[in-house]
């Protein structure tokens, strides 16, 4: 019986309860050692009945062995990891070591975890369970972590036990404290009845409701009555102390015993018993630990009764002793697939250089990175490094373990191992190696000026022997550039243009073309449009130079030369490419250069998932330069739709300078989103406001800066202040005459229409009219509004309507609502009743965010699994929301979806969404439709 755990309790008989009916759910309960972590695992095993549970443990001694602990947790799943997608199942099958090791993306183990942990729920609800998750391996966490915040609609309860201090967010918690004093009592009083009333309030008083503390300390006060007289002692030395005492009793060659498998990390019996036979033990040694219920023994495994018995026994013993023990463990594990541990051992052992132990370890930590455990990789070569002599092999391993926490996105640890590498290296290409890392760290951090001096020179290091490596570190300085201001770009575009590229390299394509988008965009570069034209041309027929970054700074240079339809292209395959290698972590920056495009074309809602994605993976990540990018992108679809609350909200992180002195990078899409909502309502002067700030301020240049000038000639223009209209209106024609792109010279006709006289401006709107492409529809409504109501103003009502009426369609179905209400106002005015926005909704109006972001996927003809890989979800939560979604739209198949009127907007907010009437299919056979192996492809 649990006392005083009431609440809790209630807490994971939902989650079960919610599990049987095929939901998931995840709860992470954290608290101090013998606090009742470990006892509330217990009591969910036993209130598991009609679930499946699977069980795992983190041991401290095997945090360096990367997915050692998801490895134990899957091993009853494993049969089922060829039903995963290939990517997935090779990435599982090397980090587990089933098969040959491919480098890859970390993250990619998440993902598989959670199809795995899907397909084999398949079968009925299944309940995880995780105890001491804080001992875990890195690698184990955060795949953990990535599935448990993406568990949905699998029927996967998944509760994770950890100290406090253990970081899971996203997730439910349950933190736990002591018991309070009635529940302590009755605790103490069922299994110390024979406590005197003074030993009964000392034990209450030393265990502060801490359960463990109230089970042990009567019997280490009944051997020795004074172990508790005095001065409380910290709760850990306390219930340390009392597990201690029961070791000091038990004979010499039971403490040696104890102290092997304290030290041996596998739990592998015939381990200890092997290392503990060269220190004298025998296999009955046992007997007397297991006695005392310190050690439990079955047929395989040695495993501590709780993980303060382990690390109290492995503290309390001399180092000399830890040393012979370590040294035995290192001799049995003499098997190949034992290499790792072995190594560990070894390492632990050695005082000083060891050349031996340093190259195992560096292999060690080769096969961890070839798995994808950076984490342990970069502890594995920290250690080499400490076990090698000054010279080029101990800088050489410092800069590979910044290298591999580089990988593993650990910012902190890259730049402090690469500047202790830096400082030990006597070799240009590893000094080069180095810096880069360090610049890499500093991005992320958002030391821009930092990343950009460090790319700099460790490029003129290499632009001799390595030009083609040093154009890379300078594209890099560039991208770094462009968040600062004119000056700093400038100066980096004239490094990267004065590198030697010989003309062949397909880096020389990209570099000549960012350096035309760079000097263009503040104003300093060559204005002859065929020039840019066989640029992009040029990098487009090499690929963009083929690396991945590569090609996304080609992506973005397109969209800063006005290509938004080839930079959506572009974007999109490598976006695809990203996801078949499974390389999440390079993801987040495509998906916002991806959510750009589709915002430029009027594809808000394509805009909103692709930004709530990249803004979801960044911040798993703790990537702030693409947390500030995609939260502008954000705020900017809000304003869009009216939501000012969320456009705010968004706007205000990513204005959050990551330093002082240096401009927020999300701070051109936050002022122009602001601007936008602004204007959206009418508010002329608050909207010039903010855009006057962009346009004065120093990242003017960037795509917001540009793009934003007709909201800042509109806002002028209607405050009756057209002079602050002549200038901007010279930039943007500037840039149509440099770019030739038709949607850009219809911007500068409706501008100019706003400051034509009455005798000039009807052509002008038209002409502005006639060159909107297709894929601009909220531009070419903002411009069919503007000329509805200069319409209105000439008493030409009748064909104020037509305009009015085209524009007010167009916005209610892109979910532009403060523009709609302007249109509808207009036609109002012009005696024409709108209809109201209530009889106008489109079909996802009745659905969750979620739901309608699959239901335009299905409505593509993508599968179960394809939607599932797009929107990192299981393919059984794809196919629990098409069950819930298709009763709601009135449909009984993925066929009808394409009739539908799948409005083109940004539905980011829940919505209750009743189920249609008595058409409506009924669930069941809904249900039926959405899972069908025929509609789906899922099998």
């Amino acid at each position: 019986m649990l006392h005083g755990r009431g609440e809790e309790i209630s807490v994971i008989d939902r989650l079960l309860a919610d599990c049987r009916t095929g939901r998931s759910g995840c709860l992470t309960i954290t608290g101090e050692p013998g606090v009742g972590k470990t006892a509330l695992l217990e009591y969910a095993a036993s209130a598991a009945e009609g679930l499946r549970v699977m069980r795992s443990t983190g041991i401290e001694s095997e945090a360096h062995l990367p997915f050692a602990g998801l490895h134990l947790l899957l091993r009853p799943a494993l049969d089922r990891i060829d039903a995963l997608p290939a990517p997935q199942a090779r990435a599982l099958r090397g980090a587990f070591g089933l098969a040959p090791a491919e480098p890859g993306d970390r993250m990619l183990v998440g993902i598989a975890l959670l199809s795995l942990l899907a397909e084999f729920a398949d079968q009925g609800p299944l309940l995880c369970l995780v105890d001491d998750a804080q001992w875990l391996d890195r690698a184990s966490v955060e795949a953990l972590l990535f599935a448990a915040r993406r568990l949905d609609a699998e029927g996967i309860a998944l509760i994770v036990a950890a100290r406090t201090g253990f970081a899971a967010p996203g997730l439910a918690q349950l933190p736990l404290t002591g018991l309070d004093a009635p529940a302590a009592a009755e605790l103490l009083a069922e299994h110390a009845a024979a406590l005197s009333p003074v030993d009964r309030y000392r034990v209450l008083a030393e265990a502060q409701g801490n359960p463990l503390a109230l089970l042990e300390l009567p019997a280490a006060l009944a051997a020795d009555p004074t172990v508790l007289a005095g001065q409380a002692l910290p709760m850990t030395g306390t219930v340390q102390a009392a597990f201690l005492d029961q070791v000091r009793r038990l004979p010499e060659p039971s403490r040696h015993l104890l102290l092997v498998a304290a030290a041996e990390d596998t739990g592998d019996r015939d381990v200890v018993l092997r290392a503990a036979a060269d220190l004298g033990c025998r296999p009955t040694d046992l007997v007397p630990a297991e006695e005392a219920d310190l050690l439990r023994v079955d047929n395989s495994t040695v495993r501590f009764r709780h993980p303060l018995v382990r690390s109290a026994v492995y503290q309390a013993a001399p180092i000399s002793l830890r040393l012979v023990v370590h040294t035995a463990l290192a001799e049995v594990l003499d098997q190949p697939e034992d290499a790792d541990r072995r190594a560990w051992h070894r390492a632990v052992v050695a005082t000083g250089p060891d050349a031996q132990v340093a190259a195992e370890l560096e292999s060690t930590a080769q096969r961890a990175a070839a798995r994808s455990g950076y984490a342990a990789a970069a502890a594995a070569y920290e250690r080499a490094a400490q076990l090698t002599s000054p010279g080029p092999d101990h800088a050489r391993r410092l800069v590979l373990a910044a290298e591999a926490a580089a990988e593993e996105g650990d910012v902190e640890r890259m730049a402090e191992l690469a500047r202790r590498g830096a400082a030990h290296a006597d070799d240009l290409a590893l000094t080069v190696r180095a810096n880069r890392i360090r610049a890499a760290a500093a991005f992320h951090h958002g030391s821009l000026r930092t990343a950009c001096r460090l790319l700099a020179e460790a490029a003129a290091l290499t632009r001799d022997d390595d030009p083609s490596l040093a154009a890379h570190m300078m594209l890099d300085a560039v991208h770094a550039a462009w968040y600062l201001g004119e000056r700093e770009i400038a100066e980096t575009a004239d490094q990267l243009d004065a590198l030697p590229l010989p003309p062949e390299d397909p880096l020389t394509h990209v570099a000549h073309l960012l350096t035309w988008v760079v000097r263009s965009a503040i104003g300093q570069g060559d204005r002859r449009p065929q020039n840019l034209t066989r640029l992009i041309a040029a990098a487009r027929r090499t690929g963009f130079g083929g690396p991945h970054d590569t090609i996304l700074v080609g992506a973005t240079s397109l969209q800063a030369a006005g290509h938004d339809t080839e930079a959506h292209q572009v974007a999109g395959e490598l976006l695809a490419r990203c996801r078949t290698l499974g390389q999440l972590g390079r993801t987040a920056p495509v998906l916002a250069c991806l959510a750009r495009a589709s915002t430029f074309l009027s594809r808000h809602s394509d805009a909103w998932d692709e930004a709530t994605q990249a803004l979801q993976l960044a911040r798993e990540l703790r990537h702030r330069q693409w947390i500030a990018e995609t939260t502008g992108i954000l705020a900017y679809l809000a304003a869009v739709s009216g939501d000012a609350q969320d456009c705010h909200a968004f706007a205000d992180e990513a204005l959050t300078a990551p330093e002082p002195g240096v401009t927020a990078p999300g701070t051109p899409w936050a002022h122009w989103a602001l601007a936008l909502l602004e204007l959206g309502h009418s508010r002329w002067e608050a909207a010039l406001n903010r855009l006057a700030t962009l346009h004065a301020g120093p990242v003017r240049h960037q795509l917001p800066g540009l793009r934003s000038i007709p909201d800042l000639i509109e806002a002028a223009v209607r405050l009756g202040r057209p002079a602050d209209a002549r200038e901007p209106l010279a930039r943007l024609d500037d840039w149509a005459r440099q770019t030739e792109q038709p949607w850009i010279d219809a911007h500068v006709h409706r501008c100019r229409a706003l400051l034509a006289p009455e005798a000039d401006a009807e052509e002008l709107y038209r002409a502005a009219l006639r060159l909107h492409p297709d894929d601009r529809q909220f531009e070419r409504a903002r411009t069919a509004l503007l000329y509805g109501e200069w319409l209105r103003r000439m008493r030409r009502k009748s064909d104020a309507r037509g305009q009015l009426r085209d524009a007010h369609e167009t916005f209610r179905r892109l979910g532009a609502t403060p523009w709609a209400q302007r249109a509808r106002a207009e036609l109002d005015a012009t005696g024409e009743v709108a209809p109201r926005p209530e009889a106008a909704d489109g079909a996802l109006a009745v659905l969750t965010p979620q739901e309608g972001k699959i239901i335009r996927l299905a409505a593509r003809g993508l599968s179960n699994r394809d939607i599932a890989a797009q929107l990192f979800l299981s393919p059984r939560t794809v196919g629990y929301h098409l069950y819930k979604a298709f009763p709601k739209l009135g449909v009984t198949a993925r066929a009808e979806l394409a009739a539908l009127d799948l409005l083109d907007t940004v539905e980011h907010r829940p919505h209750p969404g009743a189920v249609p009437p008595s058409s409506a299919p009924s669930q069941e056979r809904a249900h039926q439709q959405a899972r069908s192996p025929n509609l789906t492809k899922h099998h």
